[in-house]
């Protein structure tokens, strides 16, 4: 048995749990590793071959890091709450050792969650493209960019053209996603179990543009307009793409990804549990 902890490195309590849970699973005779800390060492590669259970320790944030590392590979992953939030984690951060050891046991529903295959073109100059590809679990977000100028960009699913629109962006999510930047920009909430996309346009220049749904085997492409250039960015679950040197962002392409994330909660009904304590108001109620 082969264990991942993935800690908040900017809370000593997560530190900590992980640090309890390590000596528990040492004594059962399992092996840790540890994902090492992204803000003093950025360019390091976490590896999870061979990992049975991956335990995220933080809020959201720190569970798509988890997600990023597994990839598609379908590792299930369990979030214990040491965050703001905590709507994707499945646990608190009461009784550590004993939620990694019903995980463990089988002891916790899965929750399979639909993931995106992101793929991102570069004009790099004198007819040199570049294409990118990334995993997301949450979405890709093209936004304009640090100049403020309005982007202009073409809007086709799987061939078929939806408009060309002029605005602050788009936003591409997963049901997972439609609670994070897709909600903010006036999207739906959608279940887990929904294996389409959502789209969603941010801030656009006309009040006929709407979010909508696709299907599972769609592909959503949003390529940018020549006729209006401006300065854009591209986001994959709240990290920034990067250019390679002197390029720029021509177009995105995003369908779904060719392995589910598998997320570990204390019961089945976990998902509109979450939905009425961080969105209805359940929570402030408590208070």
């Amino acid at each position: 048995m082969k264990v991942l902890l993935v800690p908040n490195y900017s809370r000593s309590d997560a530190i900590q749990a992980a640090a309890t849970i390590e000596v528990w699973l040492a004594h059962e005779g399992a092996e840790v590793v540890w994902a090492h800390d992204k803000r003093r060492e950025p360019n390091r590669v976490v590896d999870s071959e061979g990992v049975d259970l991956v335990v995220s320790l933080g809020g959201d944030g720190t569970l798509l890091r988890a997600a990023g590392i597994v990839g598609y590979r379908e590792i299930p992953i369990l979030g214990l709450s040491f965050g703001h939030l905590g709507f994707l984690t499945g646990a608190g951060s009461e009784n550590v050792v004993e939620s990694v050891s019903r995980a463990l046991a089988g002891e916790m529903h899965q929750s399979r969650r639909a993931t995106l295959d992101v793929c991102i073109t570069f004009d790099c100059g004198g007819d040199l493209m570049r294409e990118t590809h990334h995993f997301a679990l949450n979405e890709l977000a093209l936004t304009r960019g640090a100049l403020g100028d309005m982007i202009e960009f073409d809007v086709q699913v799987s061939g078929n053209r939806i408009d060309r629109l002029r605005g602050d962006g788009f936003v591409v999510s997963t049901a997972t996603g439609s609670t994070g930047y897709a909600l903010s920009s006036g999207g739906p909430i959608v279940t887990p179990e929904f294996n389409g996309m959502v789209c969603v346009p941010i801030a656009p220049h006309t009040i006929l543009a709407r979010a909508f749904l696709t299907s599972s085997s769609d592909v959503v492409e949003l390529t940018l307009s020549d006729e209006r250039p401006a300065e854009s960015s591209v986001f994959v679950d709240g990290q920034l793409m990067r250019a390679p040197e002197g390029g720029r962002v021509v177009a995105c392409s995003v369908s779904r990804g060719p392995g589910d994330v598998i997320l570990l909660d204390s019961d089945a009904d976990g998902f509109y549990e979450a939905v009425s304590r961080v969105f209805y108001g359940q929570m402030r109620k408590k208070q």
